[in-house]
Order: C-alpha cells, then sequence, then structure tokens
C-alpha cells in the first residue's frame, strides 16, 4: 500500500497537506511547521519515503501506524488532532482544514485506519512526504 502527503499549505506554526492512499484522496494531514533545523516537538519529519507499520502505543493506549527509521526522529505516529499542540513531530488527519487546523480528526483516523490494518497483516506500507 502506498500512502502519500503532498504538503499543500505552510503556516507559522503548523503544515497542512493532502493525504492520498494508493493514489486517492483520503483526508488532510497537520504537521509541524517544516523548519530545516529540527527543533524537538516542533518540526516536521523531513520529506521522504518511510516504511509504516502498525504496533501498539502505550501513549495512546492502542495500535497506531508507525513511521520507521525516521532521520532524527523517534517514534512518529499517525494519529488523531487538530492542531500543532497536539502533533509532537506525529501526522495528524481530519476530514475538514482551515488555518493551522483540521477537523473531525477521529472519523479520519478510524476510516485511514480501517484501511491500513488489514493491508498491514498481507503486505507492506510506505508513505512518501512531499
Amino acid at each position: 500500500m502506498e500512502l502519500q502527503v503532498k504538503r499543500t499549505d505552510f503556516f507559522d506554526n503548523s503544515t497542512i497537506g493532502e493525504l492520498s492512499v494508493n493514489g486517492q484522496f483520503e483526508c488532510y494531514t497537520l504537521e509541524d511547521k517544516v523548519r530545516p533545523v529540527k527543533i524537538k516537538g516542533e518540526t516536521a519529519i523531513p520529506a521522504g519515503r518511510y516504511e509504516v507499520i502498525i504496533n501498539y502505543s502505550q501513549r495512546f493506549d492502542r495500535l497506531l501506524p508507525l513511521l520507521l527509521s525516521v532521520p532524527n526522529f523517534e517514534g512518529v505516529r499517525i494519529h488523531p488532532g487538530n492542531t500543532a499542540a497536539d502533533t509532537e513531530g506525529c501526522i495528524l488527519v481530519g476530514v475538514t482544514k482551515e488555518q493551522e487546523f483540521i477537523g473531525q480528526s477521529r472519523v479520519a483516523f478510524e476510516q485511514l485506519f480501517a484501511k491500513l490494518k488489514p493491508a498491514s497483516e498481507t503486505e507492506k506500507i510506505f508513505i512518501e512526504i512531499a
């Protein structure tokens, strides 16, 4: 399965993008601000292609997607949230978008996870961040 995040809107505190699954638009994303130098908990992950696995998150007490081998980052996940304050370097998903905000995040996450979980049992999942 191939996921792609196309970053489209750049703000003072966050970056909004569009997530597609196998070439089809799925939802909006919100990440921290893209910065040339990483600031812990306040910087979007570097553009690139990463493998995604599904594993247990102790912090969220549930299964979540985890991006592997992100340079200078650990524990980058895809999860619900609405603003840069919720990200800490992770990728948030939502149905709606506004300036520095995505809405209906839990709905978007559950719809996406319903595709990722079964796929993870039969194939590799990759995400490309552009």
